[in-house]
């Protein structure tokens, strides 16, 4: 994609919702200024990286959160672990 439009990402968000589209934008910004990785590829700067993100349908309403807390199995498996020690600890007492 060599250029990005505010058009490409209504088409993601929802046509004629810019208000919606202007939100999700700057949620991802603050995301990327905390330290998590851009999904889109490319040498620009934020707000077009995170355009990017909405136009390619990598970020949207449904799944922002999920960068917000993403979990990974290995942490799924040391909490699940973490449990079952915790479980066997209260039956020895």
């Amino acid at each position: 994609m060599a250029r990005i439009t505010v058009e490409d990402c209504l088409s993601r968000v929802g046509n004629e919702n810019r208000f919606e589209l202007i939100h999700l934008a700057v949620e991802r910004v603050k995301q990327h200024r905390r330290g998590l990785p851009m999904l889109a590829k490319g040498k620009n700067k934020e707000t077009v990286m995170t355009l990017r993100e909405i136009a390619s349908g990598d970020v949207t309403f449904e799944n922002i959160d999920e960068f917000n807390n993403p979990v990974t199995e290995t942490e799924e498996a040391d909490s699940a672990e973490e449990t079952e020690e915790a479980a066997e600890q209260e039956k020895t007492e």
